[in-house]
């Protein structure tokens, strides 16, 4: 025989597809929420993957400027459903403070802070006890090529 003898490698795949999908539902309709439960808890990095994949990568938003295509009466029903929903919010507990701002000047520091002296260095100090005090000598300047 030649040829693919299911059928096409389109329609193999679309079966499989459903199939596997079929499946899947299957079983996450009998041990779905357990198995999300135990990942979340025991492998917290798999869970988040699986919910970052589920996430699209892509998402195309196109502004359709709806306002402009509002006649006068649908936008006064607009403006009007907002103003109710935001008197609803604040009806609801919402506290609305009003006031204005006013700028108010910071007090000077009383003093300048000193910048603390620098510790010194108790290791170093201590180092030439442990086998006696060493000869420090200065490093020998080597002229740079740039001045040579």
């Amino acid at each position: 025989m030649e040829g693919n003898p299911g059928g096409s490698p389109e329609a193999t795949r679309r079966a499989f597809n459903k199939h596997f999908l079929t499946d899947l539902a299957q079983d996450w309709q009998q041990h779905g929420r357990e198995v999300l439960e135990r990942v979340r808890r025991e492998s917290p990095a798999s869970y988040l993957k699986v919910c970052a994949m589920l996430v699209p990568k892509e998402m195309r938003v196109e502004h359709s400027q709806s306002l402009k295509n509002m006649t006068d009466e649908e936008l006064d029903a607009a403006i009007a459903a907002v103003r109710e929903m935001l008197d609803q919010r604040a009806a609801a507990g919402g506290a609305i403070i009003e006031g204005t701002a006013e700028a108010v000047a910071l007090p000077a520091p009383a003093e300048l802070e000193q910048p603390q002296r620098k510790r010194p260095n108790r290791v170093l100090d201590h180092a030439d006890s442990a086998v006696g005090p060493k000869e420090r000598r200065p490093r020998k300047r080597v002229p740079s090529p740039a001045s040579a």
